[in-house]
């Protein structure tokens, strides 16, 4: 067995690796770039190589730096997580070459899945159902459409050395198809240094469902289940979980075994995955094989009971399976939320800078231990007070739950990402509390366009309906109430002008366009020091017990009975004398005050944000990387004006209407803020 071994990337997924390590007694190395000196993995770890700047093609990419890393401390292989290198074959080969165990399948199997041309045949050798197509690079938009035709529409295109959402294109028909094949080319060119396209038929109604494997180096190779990943955004995952509640055992059973035989067509060893597109009659075809350790691994952590990072490292080491395909098992239900640094309010757009507070739920289940289940588990790399830079992926925790079955783990993931504080940069907790409530994913009805169909225009706070809003107002009123108390007993206050705790409260839910719900309250039978009340909404009696502080951002208790998290705080960016309360991805801003405070908040005239329809802002924090305009430059509609990076995420800003630039306000190569203002026109 290994005595050290580098970690060769960051966040979560090197903070999950060293944990495991750890637990083995192994000693570990990470690397990072000057972005992450202070980042949490440095900080786990045993020792630490500074790679180089903050971007990737300057730190986590570089295979010699990384290899220079691990000769001079001494680490015997390396774990390159997923991403950076984690799928680069020459990597996994060079490591080898050097005399270094990569913690990973050898650079061959690497090859084979890489391309998905290549890959496609494999599968089609092995028996592996693959989807009907055209598995040759295309040269022409012309033959595209030929082959479109033939195969029959809606059809897929795609780059073959694309991922993560890039080179990809569905066509309904002939124009499409010419439009999709030089744009799904020039894509792929841009993205990967590799034009080549292929075409398939698109399946209807398809449902993203992968299957686990592991294998060694003594020819066994296992299926651990499968993961169901429908729920994404963009050809990115949003909510996963294991098992899927769509497929049948049959079906469970026949994705398991061909995913077994393909990894042993390319002599396979160590974790990686099988992914499948499935159609709503459970005709399953092979999408591809990620030769890597996936994000969404715990899912299949929770239902099997099994650690895969520590199964990867006794194989890497040489070690046979310690188990065979009746050993695996499937206990339970496990859902994994994957929280990243992006405004869903904003078109998702990304969020960088400073976390004020980060406070994840109470964890019940940990990284590396397989002897604590069904509870709540977060992997993350960041921590209270850590910066989110622009350079990296947006994904800053992955929430994990797992329950006896689906309705409890979705109940446990509600509950879990009430408590989920977040302060300073903005996360996609409202747009994961909607999903989960949702009544179709409740359901377990939905597939892969299940984020386009619903949220087709964006998300919106009205996107988020509570079950109960008036709660929200009785908790904002039962704060109030119980600050009241805490101020009405300090001593030393001038007679006549002593702190009175009253009964009767008007709280005001605060509108942006000025249009407040003013909605009457009454707290009656408050005790103070079992910090209970009953209080009253529109003839409803809400009896809240909770013994939260003040300053507690997150606060538990019960509701008639029925315990609760939500979160409160006081004073906001626009409202300083608000609270803020959220509850089940609903947030409302509310002022707590007399019935005659109120009366008076009536009368005060609204004043209307300042319009800003003449500017170009930026709708997120990140670096302008082009400015296309000049002062005195004619702009039509729907011409470029400037160009922001952030996250490994490009976004062209539009003119919004005919103008001339008045004004160019910000410079290329500048850090901008949330709406910081780039081009004025007159």
């Amino acid at each position: 067995m290994f005595t050290k071994i580098l970690i060769a990337n960051r966040g979560e997924i090197a903070c999950r690796v060293i944990k495991t390590a750890q637990k083995m007694g192994i000693k570990t190395v990470a690397v990072y770039s000057e972005a992450d000196k202070e980042a949490r993995h440095v900080q786990l770890a045993d020792e630490a190589i500074l790679l180089g700047a903050a971007p990737s093609r300057e730190s986590y990419l570089v295979a010699d730096k990384i290899l220079a890393a691990a000769k001079a401390t001494g680490a015997q292989a390396i774990h390159p997580g997923y991403g950076f290198l984690s799928e680069n074959a020459e990597f996994s080969k060079r490591c080898e070459e050097e005399g270094i165990a990569f913690i990973g399948p050898k650079h061959y199997s690497i090859a084979a899945m890489g391309d998905k041309i290549a890959s496609k045949k494999l599968a089609n050798e092995a028996k592996v159902s693959t989807i009907p197509g055209y598995n040759d690079a295309i040269d022409t938009a012309e033959q595209a459409v030929e082959i479109a035709k033939g195969i029959g529409y809606p059809v897929m295109i795609k780059a073959s050395a694309g991922g993560g959402g890039k080179g990809l294109r569905v066509a309904f028909n002939d124009k499409e198809a010419f439009e999709g094949f030089t744009s799904c080319r020039n894509e792929a060119r841009n993205s990967f240094g590799d034009d080549r396209v292929f075409i398939e038929k698109y399946v209807q109604e398809p449902r993203h469902i992968e299957i686990q494997i592991v294998g060694d180096s003594h020819g066994n190779v296992v299926y651990l289940n499968e993961r169901e990943c429908s729920i994404q955004r963009r050809h990115q995952k949003v909510i996963e979980e294991a098992p899927s509640p769509f497929i049948s055992d049959e079906t469970r059973k026949a994705m398991g075994e061909q995913a077994v035989a393909l990894a042993k067509a390319v002599r396979y060893q160590s974790a990686g995955t099988v992914e499948f597109v499935v159609g709503k009659n459970q005709d399953f075809y092979f999408l591809e094989m990620n030769t890597r350790l996936q994000v969404e691994h715990p899912v299949t952590e929770c239902i099997t009971g099994l650690d895969l990072v520590e199964l990867m490292i006794r194989v890497a080491a040489g070690e046979k399976l310690p188990l065979t395909q009746a050993d695996v098992k499937r206990d339970g239900w496990a859902i994994e939320c994957r929280i990243n640094a992006e405004d869903p309010f904003r078109n998702f757009l990304p969020s960088t800078g400073r976390l004020v507070r980060f406070q994840p739920p109470a964890e019940t289940m940990f990284q590396a231990d397989v002897n604590q289940w069904f509870g709540v588990r977060v992997d993350t790399g960041v921590q209270d007070g850590g910066e989110i830079p622009m350079f990296y992926d947006s994904m800053i925790a992955k929430l994990i739950v797992h329950g006896k079955d689906r309705n409890e783990a979705i109940a446990k993931m509600r509950e879990a990402l009430n408590g989920f504080v977040i302060r300073g940069i903005s996360s996609n907790i409202p747009f994961q509390s909607a999903l989960l409530a949702h009544p179709q994913f409740v359901s377990g009805q939905f597939n892969t366009g299940f984020i386009a169909e619903h949220y087709a225009h964006g998300f919106k706070a009205e996107d988020v309906p509570h079950s109960d809003p008036n709660f929200l107002v009785a908790l904002a009123a039962f704060m109030r109430r119980k600050s009241r108390q805490r101020a009405a007993g300090l001593s030393g206050q001038l007679p006549g002008y002593n702190v009175k705790v009253e009964q009767n409260y008007t709280v005001v839910v605060l509108s942006a366009n000025g249009d407040n719900q003013y909605v009457p309250v009454q707290v009656e039978e408050f005790v103070g020091k079992s910090s209970s009340a009953v209080v009253v909404v529109d003839n409803r009696s809400y009896e809240i017990y909770c013994k939260s502080r003040f300053n507690d951002v997150r606060i538990e208790g019960t509701v008639n009975g029925t315990t609760f998290t939500a979160q409160i705080e006081r004073g906001t960016q626009k409202n300083p004398l608000a609270m803020r309360v959220q509850h089940n991805g609903t947030q409302i801003e509310a002022l707590v005050m007399s019935p005659r405070k109120a009366e008076l908040h009536r009368l005060m005239p609204f004043k209307a944000p300042a319009d800003m329809s003449r500017f170009v802002l930026s709708p997120m924090p990140g670096l302008l990387v082009d400015v296309a305009v000049q002062v005195g430059q004619k702009v039509q509609a729907g011409e470029r004006v400037a160009v922001i990076e952030a996250m490994k995420m490009e976004n062209v800003l539009f003119a919004a209407a005919d103008g001339v630039v008045g004004k160019v306000l910000a410079t290329k190569g500048e850090s901008l803020v949330v709406d910081q203002p780039i081009v004025e026109f007159v």
